[in-house]
C-alpha cells in the first residue's frame, strides 16, 4: 500500500485488530477501540472516541466541528459506543462549550444509516436505529431502543423517549414520549409501539398498562397535567408508569399532540 492511500496521524490511539481501508484520514486526537473496521474514504477529525467493534462505512465524516455559530474553536468531543455501525456519508459532529455539554454522544449497538446527521451536543442512547437521510438539530436527546424512520427531521432540543418509533418523513417539533408511535408533519401521536414492545419481551400486562396510561393522556378529554395527576392517583407505581410520567413532567417542549 502506497503512502498516499491513507493517512493516520501517529498520535492517534488505534486499538488492536483495527482495519483501516485506503483513502481514509484519521486525525491526531482520535481514539478507536479494538476490532473496528474503518472503510475507505472515511474522515475522522480530532476529538472523537470510537468504541470497540464499530463499523464505519465509506464517506462517513466523524468529529467535524459543529455547524453552530456559537462555536469558537474550543476543544469539545464526540463519542460513539461499542458495536455501533455508521453507514455511508453519515455525519457526527462535536459538541459546543456554549451548550454546557461539549459532547455529542452516540451509544452502543446503534445503527446510523446512510446520510444521517447527528448534530452538536445530541445524545443518542443505546440500541437506536436512525434511518437514512434523517437529521437532528442541535441538542436532541434520543433514548434507548428508539427508532427514527427515514427522511425524518428533528427540531433542536427535542426529546424522543425510549422504545418510541417515528414514522418516515416526519417532522418532529415536540417531544415524543416513551413507547409511542408517531408520524406525519408535524408528528402526532398514533398509538403505542406494540410490535417493538413485543419483540423486546414486554409482557401482555406491561403492554396493557402502557396502553391504558396513554388512553388517559390522549383520549380522556383531560389536559396533559390533569391526565398525569389522574394517572398518579389511579395507577400503581411501576417502572413503565414512572418513566412515562417523568418524561412528560420534565418535557421542555411539550409532548406531541
Amino acid at each position: 500500500m502506497t503512502e498516499n492511500m491513507y493517512f493516520v496521524h501517529p498520535g492517534a490511539k488505534i486499538g488492536k485488530n483495527v482495519v483501516i481501508s485506503p483513502f481514509t484520514t484519521i486525525a491526531e486526537h482520535v481514539e478507536i477501540g479494538d476490532d473496528c473496521w474503518i472503510g475507505p474514504n472515511v474522515t475522522i477529525f480530532d476529538y472523537i472516541r470510537i468504541g470497540r467493534g464499530c463499523k464505519i462505512f465509506p464517506g462517513a465524516v466523524l468529529g467535524a466541528v459543529p455547524q453552530d455559530l456559537k462555536f469558537q474553536g474550543e476543544v469539545t468531543w464526540a463519542e460513539i459506543g461499542d458495536n455501533t455501525t455508521v453507514r455511508e456519508f453519515a455525519t457526527v459532529h462535536r459538541g459546543t462549550a456554549a451548550s454546557g455539554k461539549g459532547l455529542t454522544h452516540v451509544g452502543q449497538d446503534c445503527l446510523l444509516m446512510a446520510y444521517t446527521h447527528v448534530a452538536h451536543d445530541c445524545r443518542v442512547g443505546d440500541h437506536c436505529i436512525i434511518s437514512s437521510m434523517s437529521a437532528m438539530g442541535g441538542e436532541v436527546d434520543i433514548d434507548d431502543w428508539a427508532i427514527v424512520g427515514g427522511g425524518t427531521v428533528i427540531h433542536q432540543f427535542c426529546h424522543i423517549g425510549a422504545h418510541a418509533m417515528v414514522g418516515g418523513g416526519s417532522a418532529v417539533l415536540k417531544d415524543i414520549p416513551p413507547f409511542a408511535v408517531t408520524g406525519h408533519n408535524p408528528a402526532v401521536y398514533g398509538g403505542i409501539n406494540l410490535v417493538g414492545l413485543r419483540r423486546r419481551g414486554f409482557s401482555n400486562e406491561a403492554i396493557a398498562e402502557i396502553s391504558e396510561i396513554y388512553k388517559l393522556i390522549y383520549n380522556s378529554g383531560l389536559n396533559v397535567s390533569d391526565a398525569c395527576a389522574r394517572i398518579r392517583a389511579t395507577k400503581a407505581p411501576s417502572d413503565n408508569r414512572d418513566l412515562i410520567l417523568s418524561f412528560i413532567e420534565n418535557s421542555g417542549r411539550g409532548i406531541v399532540r
